[in-house]
């Protein structure tokens, strides 16, 4: 490999609810770059990380990244981070550097020279609520979301989604990021007496969530379903906390696919058996990685309008499968598992 480094922005969360599973994005960037260094680099440059912790103010991640793309210390930017981060960091990111988004999100983003990864309602919860209303008799539903972009518009189309499934959502309670104390919610779902819960929490808040829930008791009757939950929040959880819980994703640890056991194997060799579990959400910044990496090649070049001309046209391997863009948007597959204990048992490909 030659000339300078090819310097990639990990935008991720160092800390607040995020922080839970921000090693696991850490190291399974990582572990892309270096396998990627390995086979020769990008375009015969080594690749690096530059880490930006998304956990700060969307304005303050805004203003680094911005800062790091004008001095030129970083010529791409990617990792998983909440939609409020996105939102703030499109205007300083777009067009001046090829932006890959790896978390799960409410849908719609459009922007030239912006590359998703993660999932949207239509293909995660839609399926999901059809399943617990038709296997499990989830009709009434509550929906408990942090007060941001991503809950507050999901939500609008889990109301729809209800309405087509002949559900309903009972009630509805946004908190911040943050929340400790959740007992106004759990009050409001006991009036409610619903079938099952919604849940659009991120990180620690649904760690939290999930240990006073079920300390009520309500985890007998009620099931949970997610649509953002690593075995990271499982562990923070605890298998008491998690009983009749579901997650739906497109990717998850003990997916007994060929490409995500590789995975598995390759980042157990790679940082041992003490390293945090891998989980979707820190895999989703491999998956980031890999893209960036397919769409760099296909353009060989670093610049978005080069990237743009070849977009619709890439695709790559990962633990997810060959994947393949389409307007923006990685297509794949989605998966319903349900809690158990520690770890997450895959039930159905939806």
């Amino acid at each position: 490999m030659t000339g300078t480094a090819l310097a990639i922005g990990l935008v991720f969360p160092l800390h607040g609810p995020g922080g839970v599973f921000g090693p696991s994005c850490e190291l399974c960037a990582q572990l892309a770059v270096e396998e990627i260094n390995a086979a020769g680099g990008l375009l015969g440059r080594e690749v690096r990380l530059v880490p930006v912790d998304g956990g700060a103010p969307p304005a303050r991640v805004a203003a680094e990244v911005g800062r790091l793309i004008a001095t030129g210390e970083i010529q791409a930017v990617t990792g998983w981070h909440t939609s409020a981060v996105r939102q703030a960091l499109v205007p300083r990111v777009a067009g001046r550097v090829p932006y890959v988004y790896t978390a799960l999100y409410e849908g719609g983003e459009r922007t030239p020279g912006v590359f998703v990864t993660g999932e949207t309602p239509s293909a995660q919860l839609l399926p999901g609520m059809s399943v617990l209303a038709r296997e499990y008799g989830a009709r009434r539903w509550c929906l408990v979301g942090n007060d941001y972009v991503w809950p507050r518009h999901t939500a609008k189309y889990a109301r729809g989604y209800a309405r087509v499934l002949g559900c309903r959502i009972e009630t509805e309670a946004y908190v911040p990021l943050g929340t400790e104390d959740f007992r106004p919610v759990l009050r409001m779902i006991e009036r409610a007496a619903p079938d099952a819960v919604l849940m659009l929490l991120v990180g620690d808040d649904a760690v939290r969530f999930n240990r006073s829930f079920a300390e009520a008791g309500f985890d007998r009757d009620c099931l949970r379903l997610t649509t953002l939950m690593d075995e990271n929040m499982l562990l923070a959880t605890g298998a008491e906390g998690t009983r009749r819980l579901y997650a739906t994703s497109g990717y998850f640890e003990t997916l007994a696919t060929e490409e995500s056991l590789d995975f598995a194997g390759r980042y157990a060799r790679r940082y041992g058996v003490t390293a945090p579990a891998v989980g979707n959400l820190g895999e989703s910044c491999y998956e980031g990685v890999r893209l960036l990496a397919a769409l760099i090649e296909a353009a060989c070049s670093v610049e978005t309008a080069a990237i743009a001309g070849v977009a619709d046209s890439v695709s790559y391997e990962g633990p997810r499968g060959r994947l393949r863009l389409e307007g923006g948007h990685v297509a794949q597959r989605i998966y319903l598992a349900e809690a158990d204990a520690m770890d997450f048992t895959v039930v159905t490909q939806l």
